[in-house]
Parts: C-alpha cells; sequence; structure tokens
C-alpha cells in the first residue's frame, strides 16, 4: 500500500468561484540534477495540474467517477521534463465533477460531498539517489479562478476577464503577496481508499467543424456539427468586455428548432463573459451529448462566425481501436458507424446509457448487452476491468448488483419508485458475468476472472436466493425485455415477452457461465456446484415454459425463443421448431424489429443458428420502423435508446426516456461482425480463430479486420464467378479454422490465404 504525505486540501474561504490552489517551492538541488519525477493526482471533484504554467497532462477530468466510498483513483504523470526552474510552481484547478456535481433525475443531489479538494503528490528522485516530495498540505494557498459555474448537466460558465495566465506560475521565487490568495485546510478522506487507474484516461479524441450556420424559424442562431458527439465546443471570439455568448446544445432538431425535451432537466448550457480582447474558451469542467448547438449573443450576429470560431471538440475515454467492419451496403456501413459513435461517446470514464440528459449513469444492463460489440471494436479490457471493480465494490455495500455502477440511485433521495423493491434483476446484474466472459473471450486474460471471481460466484447465489420454490425467477421487479417496440411510450417495461421467462432464461446462462469461469480458474468444487444448479434452473425453466407438444415458449414472444435457442435451453429437437416459430413471428412483423433489451442481442444469432439466414438478414436490413436501419434513414448518426426515438414525422417520441445515443441496441453488431463478417474466436483471446462468414441480404462483399492479442486478423468475402471467395490473413502463432458452405473445414495457419466455395445464387435485396 502507498504511504501518503500529502492531505486532500479545500480553500478556507468561501469562493465565488471553481477553486485553484497552488505551491511555490525549492528544489534541493539544481534542476538538471532532477533524474525522475512523478505526481500522483486525485481530487474530490475534478482536477487540472499545472507547473509552471504547463499542463503536466492532457488527460481530462481526472479523477473520473468511481465507487467513491470504497475507492478513489489517482492519475500519474511524468513530469521530468517541467522541472527546469529552482523554484517550479504546482497548480491544480478544481471542479465539482461527480463529486459534487448535481447528479440523477430532475432536481438532482450532491450525494457524495459538499466540498471540492485536490490532492497531489510530486515524487522527486535526483540523480544522486536522494528524493524530495513536495504534497498538498496546509502550505498552499487557494484563490477563485474564471470558472464562475461547471456542471455535468448543466454546463460551464466562464468570465475571460477574470482569467490569469500566469496563476500556476512561473516566478522567481515565492508570488508576490496578493489578497485574493487565502489558505486552506485539509479535508478527511481516507487515503486507504486511493488506488490507480486501471482504465485509461478521459482525452480529446478528435476535432469537428461548424458544417453550417442559420437561423431557425424562430429567429435562433443554429449551428450544425454534422455528427451526434460527446464532449464540448471551443469558441473563439472578440467582443465588447462583459458581453456573454452562450450555448445550448442538444442532439437533434424539432420543427426545425433546437430540440431540448430529450435532456429533461440538464441545461446543456455554456455560457462566456468576454474579455474584450481574443478570446479562447474551453469548457473542460463539463461534456455535452450534441450535433447541435444555439448560440445567443454572437458578436456581429451569425454572419460573423467564422469558420474557425466554433469548433466541436470529441471528448472520451482513450481506448486503442481494435476493430472494423465494412460491406458492400451504405446504410449497413452508416449502422456500424453508429454504434461505434455511440460507444465512444458513451464511453466517459463509465460506460453509461446515455451522455445527454440528466442521467449518464453506468447502467448494467446496457453494457451487458454491449460488451461483446465493445471487445471487438476496442481494447476495453482497462476500461471495463476498471469500471467491474467498482461493480464489486457496490455489489459487496448492498449485497446484490444495483441497477447502475457507481449505484448513484441507492444515494439519491428519492429514488425511482417503479424500481422498488431494489435488488437484483436479469441482464442488469447479470453484467457481473456476462461482461467478464466478454473480457474472457475477447482476450484471454484470466486476471479478470481472478479479480471478479468472488463478484461472479456472489452474485449466482444472491439469484439462487430469489428463485421460487419451482426454482423460476418469476417474483420481483425486471427490467426484462426492456423497450419492446410494441410497449407503450411511458410502459417501457410492458413487453410481450414475460418477465419470468426472460429473467428464468438470464439466470440459467449466468448460473453456465459461472460455472465455465470455475472451471477455466481451476475451482472444481465451485465447478460443480455451479453447473449443478444451472442444470436445475433449466429442468426449472423447461417444466414451467416449453410445452414441447404445442411447439410453444410460454408468452410466444420473438424474445423468448430467441433466449431459449441460444443460452442452450432447448434440446436439439426444440430449437428446431423453436427457431421456426421465432422466424414465423418475424415474418409476421413485417420483418420489423419487436425485441427490446433483453431480446435484440440475440435474435439474430437464434435465426442463424436455426437455418433461418436469410430471415435474419431481412429483419437486419428492413428500413422501416421500428428497426436498426430505420434510424439511418432518418439521419442518425448514433444509435437510439428507442427504436422510434424520431417518429416518421421528424417530431420526437413523446416517452420520457428519449435518447439518441444508446447503444444498447446496437449490440447487433456483435452479429455484424462474427456471421457477416466470418470472425469469431474459437479460443479465448483468439488463440484460434473460426473464420465462417454466412453472406445474405444481397451483400457483395464484406470486409472484418480485428487486432488480437496475436496479431491483426483480416477476413474478406465477396462474391465472384458465382462462387465464394474469402480471403484471410492470420497471424503468427494463430491457425485459423475456414468453415464455408459446401466444402469441409480448413484449417489455415499463419499468413495470407484464398479459399474458394461454391454459393447460391445471391439473393435480390428485398
Amino acid at each position: 500500500m502507498t504511504t501518503w504525505q500529502a492531505r486532500f486540501i479545500a480553500p478556507d474561504a468561501e469562493l465565488d468561484a471553481a477553486p485553484l490552489l497552488r505551491r511555490t517551492f525549492t528544489l534541493d538541488q539544481d534542476p538538471g540534477e532532477v533524474a525522475s519525477a512523478e505526481l500522483l493526482l486525485t481530487a474530490l471533484g475534478v482536477v487540472e495540474a499545472r507547473i509552471d504554467g504547463q499542463p503536466v497532462s492532457d488527460d481530462l477530468l481526472t479523477p473520473g467517477w468511481s465507487a467513491f466510498e470504497e475507492r478513489l483513483r489517482y492519475a500519474r504523470h511524468d513530469v521530468t521534463a517541467l522541472l527546469t526552474r529552482r523554484t517550479p510552481t504546482l497548480g491544480l484547478a478544481l471542479g465539482d465533477g461527480w463529486w459534487r456535481g448535481r447528479l440523477g433525475w430532475g432536481a438532482g443531489a450532491r450525494p457524495y460531498g459538499d466540498e471540492v479538494a485536490g490532492f497531489a503528490e510530486l515524487r522527486i528522485t535526483y540523480r544522486d539517489g536522494a528524493t524530495q516530495v513536495v504534497a498538498t498540505d496546509e502550505a498552499w494557498t487557494a484563490a477563485a479562478g474564471a470558472v464562475t459555474a461547471d456542471s455535468l448537466y448543466d454546463g460551464q460558465s466562464v468570465d475571460a476577464r477574470r482569467l490569469d495566465p500566469g496563476w500556476a506560475g512561473p516566478f522567481d521565487g515565492p508570488p508576490a503577496a496578493d489578497p485574493r490568495w487565502g489558505g486552506v485546510h485539509p479535508v478527511a478522506y481516507d487515503t486507504g481508499r486511493l488506488g490507480p487507474y486501471l482504465a485509461p484516461p478521459v482525452r480529446r479524441l478528435g476535432e469537428r467543424a461548424a458544417e453550417r450556420v442559420w437561423r431557425s424559424p424562430s429567429g435562433r442562431v443554429l449551428v450544425d456539427f454534422g455528427q451526434n458527439l460527446v464532449g464540448w465546443v471551443r469558441v473563439r471570439v472578440r467582443g465588447t468586455a462583459g458581453d456573454v455568448v452562450t450555448l445550448r446544445h442538444a442532439e437533434v432538431l424539432e420543427h426545425d428548432e433546437l430540440g431540448v425535451r430529450p435532456l429533461r432537466a440538464a441545461k446543456a448550457t455554456d455560457r462566456f463573459t468576454l474579455s474584450g480582447g481574443d478570446d479562447v474558451f474551453e469548457p473542460t469542467f463539463t461534456f455535452h451529448g450534441f450535433r447541435y448547438v444555439e448560440v445567443d449573443g454572437w458578436p456581429g450576429g451569425p454572419d460573423a462566425i467564422g469558420p474557425d470560431a466554433l469548433t466541436a471538440v470529441v471528448v472520451g475515454s482513450d481506448l486503442t481501436r481494435t476493430g472494423w467492419f465494412e460491406t458492400s451496403d451504405p446504410l449497413l456501413n452508416r449502422l456500424h458507424e453508429n454504434v461505434v459513435w455511440g460507444m465512444r461517446g458513451n464511453f466517459v470514464d463509465v460506460p453509461t446509457d446515455c451522455p445527454q440528459r440528466d442521467e449518464r449513469l453506468g447502467w448494467t444492463g446496457d453494457i451487458a448487452a454491449f460488451a461483446p460489440t465493445a471487445c471487438f471494436l476496442a481494447d476495453a479490457s482497462g476500461f471495463l476491468g476498471d469500471w467491474l471493480v467498482d461493480l464489486w465494490a457496490e455489489q459487496r455495500a448492498d449485497g446484490y448488483v444495483p441497477y447502475v455502477v457507481p449505484d448513484l440511485i441507492r444515494r439519491m433521495a428519492e429514488g425511482p419508485a417503479e424500481f422498488e423493491p431494489a435488488d437484483a434483476t436479469a441482464v442488469w446484474a447479470d453484467a457481473a458475468v456476462w461482461v467478464p466472459w466478454a473480457l474472457w473471450q475477447a482476450y484471454g486474460d484470466r486476471a479478470v476472472l481472478e479479480r471478479q471471481y468472488d463478484s461472479i460466484v456472489d452474485h449466482v447465489r444472491h439469484v439462487a436466493g430469489l428463485l421460487s420454490p419451482s426454482g423460476l425467477w418469476d417474483t420481483g421487479f425486471q427490467f426484462a425485455d426492456w423497450l419492446d417496440p410494441d410497449a407503450p411510450p411511458d410502459r417501457p417495461d410492458a413487453a410481450k415477452a414475460d418477465k419470468g421467462v426472460v429473467a428464468t432464461a438470464c439466470a440459467y446462462r449466468t448460473a453456465d457461465l459461472a460455472a465455465r469461469v470455475a472451471g477455466v480458474l481451476g475451482r472444481d468444487a465451485d465447478a460443480a456446484e455451479l453447473a449443478a444448479h444451472a442444470a436445475r434452473v433449466r429442468a426449472a425453466f423447461r417444466e414451467a415454459y416449453v410445452d414441447a407438444g404445442a411447439r410453444r415458449v410460454l408468452s410466444d414472444a420473438p424474445t423468448v425463443y430467441a433466449l431459449a435457442v441460444e443460452f442452450g435451453l432447448l434440446d436439439d429437437e426444440e430449437r428446431g421448431w423453436a427457431g421456426d416459430r421465432l422466424a414465423e413471428l418475424v415474418a409476421a412483423a413485417g420483418h420489423r424489429i419487436s425485441t427490446g433489451f433483453a431480446g435484440t442481442p440475440f435474435v439474430t444469432d437464434a435465426l442463424t443458428s436455426t437455418g433461418h439466414v436469410d430471415t435474419a438478414y431481412r429483419l437486419l436490413l428492413q428500413r422501416e420502423v421500428p428497426s436498426w436501419l430505420y434510424a439511418v434513414t432518418m439521419g442518425a448518426t448514433t444509435i437510439w435508446e428507442r427504436w422510434d426515438s424520431m417518429l416518421p414525422d421528424g417530431t420526437i417520441n413523446p416517452g420520457e426516456m428519449t435518447s439518441f445515443n444508446h447503444y444498447a441496441l446496437g449490440a447487433v453488431a456483435d452479429w455484424l461482425h462474427r456471421v457477416v463478417g466470418g470472425l469469431a474466436p474459437l479460443e479465448p483471446g483468439y488463440a484460434r480463430v473460426l473464420v465462417a462468414p454466412v453472406p445474405g441480404g444481397g451483400l457483395e462483399w464484406a470486409r472484418t479486420t480485428l487486432d488480437t492479442r496475436h496479431g491483426r486478423v483480416r477476413v474478406e468475402w465477396r462474391h465472384a464467378d458465382g462462387g465464394l471467395a474469402v480471403d484471410v490473413e492470420v497471424p503468427d502463432g494463430v491457425e485459423a479454422v475456414v468453415r464455408l458452405p459446401g466444402r469441409p473445414d480448413e484449417v489455415v495457419g499463419a499468413g495470407q490465404h484464398r479459399v474458394l466455395a461454391a454459393t447460391q445464387p445471391l439473393p435480390a435485396p428485398r
């Protein structure tokens, strides 16, 4: 455990703006004698650090959001190159962040603390081995900065007249006495809870220029950045001192005006007070989900907004992109790109449901559904591994896996009554098992299974205690097939699929996966216990819900067949009729989607694995509402929360929950990668690879690329000369099993290969 000299410190005085903290100190030796210097940095709130006026890194929103009562992360920065003077100054700028910021629905609350505080420990090592530590303590001073308000939901206000570019140095000796700078006091926080980041930091990931500036019918100035994104707008402006430029953000337009109703109580508004000179504003203590911005107060009006005046800065956790997918269908490519943008915008330190309204919570059900897709698109091992540490911390706190991690709901003064009594719920709580399993399959790293093992087993045992005497999970609150498109807008839980069927199916899958985890880790006694429990749940499911004579699963909805087929709850003959019935239901719905959060990740797989490939493709490529491509035809650039978040007439869905950036329904991308693209792991971490593309839907070609831990794997197929040509690239040390129609499996090793297969005539698009 790290021994700390630093303490959390906060200003003595009540300030009218976000605090600045600083300390000027003297190096024990000349700067040239510094061998290394490391800054360990965190805050109750969010913090940015400078040494002699220079940022110590490009990280943002440090230390992010974790289960603060159990753990608080700190960042490590090598600052050796910044110690160039004998009397450097270390400065910290603080913001509310998740610690003191308004969180939750409606008016919100400050569930963690009322005081922001900085924490820094600079550890210097000299060439002769001597060391020096400079740490936050009562010798530091504090003052109000130029950030007069900051909120993740509501936005940031900056008064450029208050900016002091030299507040963090450099100074020749101690700064001159300044009445604006006062004392600090220590703030209690158990430093034993401090731990390093496992996740990558939040950073600027890119920029987008404004594509259009115009006046709305009501005369408002609107700006379109061409992409629904997460971040903020950097503003370059010159005007009269004291004038205010206001930016209000939203994802869509409605009736040609800014569509702000989906934001609910989040104001998503930044205000910049001009200095009278050339000002540059960048609100780094907030973030917004937006494509459009309404601008008020711009000097000279909209015609004076030059091409470099407004720049959208894309922000998110800095994950390394690993997976790519492309086909001959431009709409399908846009759908996949929407999945990528949805993940990027919702992976801002925590895997959130949405990035724009008064929510932005780590809903467990969303990531349970999406984790396999995330693990293909990017190296999500650190990001999701870090979040799982918080899941286990919150699980121990209440005994069950909460709906959101960190668990804000239990900290809210008034939680949502419809979710009571709070306890484990299928899919959502199953993230404790499904997410580690997705990480294991993608990366083959046993460490995550070891670290989460107690969480996994405790969850299965907790759910076992919730089952009825019959062995079914048919009591208590369930989200179940949340946001079934046939459910009323104000009753997203009112799905066609019976909640007990969904929950019991998930209980079986979770217990089965947990038994496999125990087997991987050599926990043989646990593996036997968990497998026996899974068998009992499976038997109870079949007894209560499967009518083999009538060839039906209870409630006769697409989701129940998809789960029964894909979770292994049926025998071979039953799989056949269940797949047939699923295909019938999909056809009866006009090949439109009729599944919600529980069924959507599995419906195309269930169709494919039971021989209904054409039905799966017709479902995928449907353009009428509800469908994946409907949103694309409506101009979506991210995945929507509802299949019809925007109605065909261009108005916003009347439901209270209407986000235009939710990744959960983008879980279909996992099927795109494995089945359409034909690239799947045969062993965890892609130590062995299955190449088995299943063409259809009129697609002429598809290309899938993945950077695995072993190297790059690439699969490209195309129709040629009445057959199927498949090009495969395999890295060293890996073998691929190529499985194509009409020919036996072929095993290939490292290198580039072309395999040909006969195929049926290319079906025409419908």
